[in-house]
C-alpha cells in the first residue's frame, strides 16, 4: 500500500505515542481510545494505519529494533580496537535506553510477551540480529583476552545491567553517559585493560 508522506508521518506519530503510553501505562492497560486521544484523532482512525492493537505493539517493537540495530552496527564499526568497539557498543545501548528511543526500547525489552506467538517469533528473530553484533564484538574481546568470561553469558548479564539503568540512572546526576559507559566497560574488562 502506497502511503502519502502525511499518512506516513501520522503513522510514525502513532508509533511514537504508543511507545510512550505502552511504556508509561503498560500495553494491556493502554486503550486504543487513549492512544487516539493522545494523537488527536478519532479511535476509528487508528485502524486506517493498523489492523489491531497488537499490530501497533508490533510496529513499536520492529521500528525500535531497526533503529537499535542500525545504531549498534555503526558503533561496532567506529574503531578497529576491540576495547574501543566494546565501549562504543555500551555507550550506544545506554543512549538507546535513555535517549530518543527510550520508550520503544523499554517496551521492546519488557513487553514482548504481550505479542502473539507468531509476532513474538518475528520480534525475537529481529533481536537476534541485534544480539549478533554484540556477540561478535564480545567474541573478539574474549579471543584477545580483554574479557575472560563467556561471551554469551556476558551479553545476557550485560543486557540486564544496562536495562536496569532505566530504574536508577539520572542524566542530571554525577555521571554522564560517557562516564557510565566507561564504568560498565571497566566492570567487564577490569580497570587495567581500559586503555589497551
Amino acid at each position: 500500500m502506497n502511503r502519502t508522506p502525511r499518512l506516513e508521518n501520522r503513522r510514525e506519530h502513532l508509533i511514537q505515542t504508543a511507545a510512550q503510553l505502552f511504556n508509561d501505562l503498560g500495553y494491556e492497560r493502554t486503550s486504543v481510545r487513549q492512544l487516539a486521544e493522545a494523537v488527536g484523532i478519532l479511535s476509528g482512525s487508528v485502524f486506517h494505519h493498523f489492523d489491531s492493537k497488537e499490530d501497533i505493539l508490533l510496529a513499536v517493537m520492529t521500528t525500535t529494533i531497526e533503529t537499535m540495530t542500525t545504531r549498534l552496527q555503526a558503533a561496532s564499526k567506529a574503531s578497529n580496537d576491540v576495547s574501543e568497539r566494546l565501549l562504543a557498543l555500551i555507550r550506544t545501548e545506554l543512549e538507546l535506553l535513555h535517549g530518543d528511543t527510550r520508550h520503544g526500547v523499554a517496551v521492546t525489552f519488557f513487553q514482548w510477551h504481550s505479542l502473539g506467538h507468531t509476532n513474538q517469533r518475528h520480534v525475537l528473530a529481529m533481536r537476534a540480529s541485534y544480539e549478533k553484533i554484540w556477540l561478535d564484538v564480545l567474541g573478539q574481546a574474549h579471543a584477545s583476552q580483554l574479557i575472560h568470561t563467556d561471551p554469551f553469558i556476558t551479553r545476557r548479564l550485560l543486557t540486564g545491567a544496562n536495562g536496569w539503568t532505566i530504574y536508577w540512572y539520572r542524566p542530571d546526576g554525577r555521571l554522564d553517559l560517557d562516564a557510565l559507559a566507561a564504568e560498565v566497560r571497566a566492570l567487564l574488562t577490569g580497570p587495567a585493560n581500559q586503555n589497551r
